[in-house]
């Protein structure tokens, strides 16, 4: 109880400080939100970008887990698991482990295709190893993402789907209760009409190494549009205001997952742009929360 008593008043003095909730929210804002060390930051490989800060709440557990995917279009130079780790830590306080990873993007050496999505499977799957030393409960495992990391969570819970002979292929993947996306999108082909906005031309195509008509098996096998139906349960989770994700374009997926059966949640938070989302002293807060808590019951 003294932790989260701490930690609300922590959060309130640097609400106070931040800009605006009208200015919207930058990801330097988010970056240098406070939050505590992790229980432990763990190698789920041999590169330097392999790793994850695992965080467990009090008690003995086992407890639920969130895997927390950053975002930044993909992209080494626009973000890291700083972006939410303010994120992680506020769902330790709610009672949730959390598995905040990294992973290379396309700009690093072995990123983009395939590396980019096998660390992202790889960090998923090393929840197997990592519950035999800590309580959790592999039981309740959800996956979320914001912004690119969206993408990456909605891929990650679909790999089932994923053909055999696929460079992507795992024979059993950890099985997930749900995937999150925070302001990320769901169909890559769609992005390309508006992404460019945020992250500039042909990002999709610079992480798959080609348009769609010259690989178009890749596309296939890490758009999650393309993958559908999932057969997990999804939820978006978009602020009113966000620049990058377009009513349209999260309209028009989760009326495409809701055609091939999948059960899909959309939740709108109002007075929220794209970084409101991830970040505990934001008014969004509350019902960003328990919308995440509610898919680990």
């Amino acid at each position: 109880m003294r932790r989260l008593l701490v930690a609300a008043v922590v959060h309130l003095a640097v609400a106070a400080s931040l800009p605006a909730q009208s200015a919207r929210l930058r990801p330097r804002d988010v970056d240098t939100l406070p939050s505590r060390p992790a229980t432990a930051r763990i190698a789920y490989g041999r590169d330097s970008l392999q790793f994850g800060d695992l965080r467990l709440p009090e008690g003995r557990g086992p407890f639920p887990v969130v895997v927390m995917i950053h975002g930044g279009c993909w992209m080494h130079r626009l973000a890291s698991l700083q972006n939410t780790t303010a994120l992680s830590d506020a769902l330790r306080d709610a009672g949730v482990a959390t598995w905040n990873v990294e992973y290379r993007r396309y700009d690093n050496p072995g990123g983009g295709w395939p590396g980019t999505m096998r660390d992202i499977g790889d960090a998923v799957d090393s929840l197997r190893g990592l519950a035999r030393r800590y309580p959790l409960d592999l039981q309740r495992v959800v996956l979320a993402g914001h912004s690119a990391g969206g993408h990456l969570a909605l891929w990650a819970a679909a790999r089932a789907r994923l053909p055999v002979g696929s460079p992507l292929y795992v024979k059993d993947p950890l099985p997930v209760a749900a995937a999150i996306a925070l302001g990320g999108p769901g169909d890559l082909r769609d992005f390309m009409t508006y992404g460019q906005r945020s992250c500039g031309d042909a990002v999709i195509d610079k992480l798959l190494g080609g348009t769609f008509d010259e690989v178009p098996d890749r596309w296939r096998q890490v758009s999650p549009a393309e993958m559908l139906p999932l057969g997990v349960r999804q939820r978006l989770i978009v602020g009113d205001a966000d620049f990058i994700m377009p009513e349209r374009a999260r309209d028009a997926y989760v009326a495409l997952a809701r055609s091939k059966g999948d059960t899909i949640d959309l939740i709108v938070v109002p007075d929220a742009g794209h970084f409101e989302v991830i970040a505990p002293v934001a008014k969004a807060w509350p019902q960003v929360r328990d919308a995440i808590l509610e898919l680990l019951r």
